[in-house]
């Protein structure tokens, strides 16, 4: 009978044990994604890639010139607690970056802060998805020549002037780094990229 107590709490630790590493390997693999956001952004160019992230695991963190407050989006569907302001952030701990819609990025990209925050990420090759209008902080970066992106269409000469090479599709993944797209109607085929692309960095890891 004490053989038999004595197996079942061996089994037992080692059960205990395994789950231990199996859930800090998972938590290891969870990435953290800076989110560049202010006041007017495009509502759900927002949520559902957030909805997808989280979804997938990773932790989404919204950053704007200053934190400590609440933005809204355009369409006054969305309310957004700030994180962080840019000067309480360092790129370094973030995995990706994440730039949303709408008017947000025109009005961000007037910081040299929050530029010279979007170039590091460009600059160490690190995971960037930008949606709809979000290029034109990339653009502001001076970090897309070359590079191959889609973005709205109102920003495509802008694009093309900033020496990108501008492909008029849903999704436009480029060197496994960056991830565009055009509107929210492409946000289902960018989830799905984002979601991937985060996969193949953390089997990396």
């Amino acid at each position: 009978m004490m053989f038999f107590i004595h197996l079942f709490d061996y089994l037992q630790k080692e059960s205990a044990i395994v789950l231990n590493v199996k859930y800090e390997k998972e938590c290891e693999m969870m990435a953290k994604i800076a989110t560049l956001i202010t006041d007017l952004f495009e509502d759900v160019e927002f949520t559902s890639p957030k909805e997808a992230l989280e979804a997938a695991g990773h932790t989404v963190v919204t950053i704007d010139k200053v934190g400590n407050k609440t933005v809204r989006g355009k369409k006054g569907e969305a309310k957004v607690d700030i994180d962080y302001g840019i000067e309480d952030v360092d790129p370094d701990d973030f995995d990706a970056l994440f730039i949303p819609g709408g008017f947000s990025p025109d009005l961000l990209r007037d910081d040299d802060r929050v530029v010279a925050f979007v170039k590091s990420f460009m600059k160490a090759n690190k995971l960037v998805f930008a949606i709809c209008h979000g290029p034109q902080l990339l653009i502001s970066a001076r970090e897309l020549e070359g590079r191959d992106v889609t973005g709205y269409k109102s920003i495509q000469v802008d694009l093309e002037n900033a020496g990108a090479k501008f492909h008029d599709e849903p999704v436009v993944v480029c060197g496994n780094q960056l991830v565009t797209s055009r509107t929210p109607d492409d946000l289902p085929e960018f989830n799905r990229e984002i979601v991937n692309l985060l996969k193949e960095k953390e089997f990396q890891k």
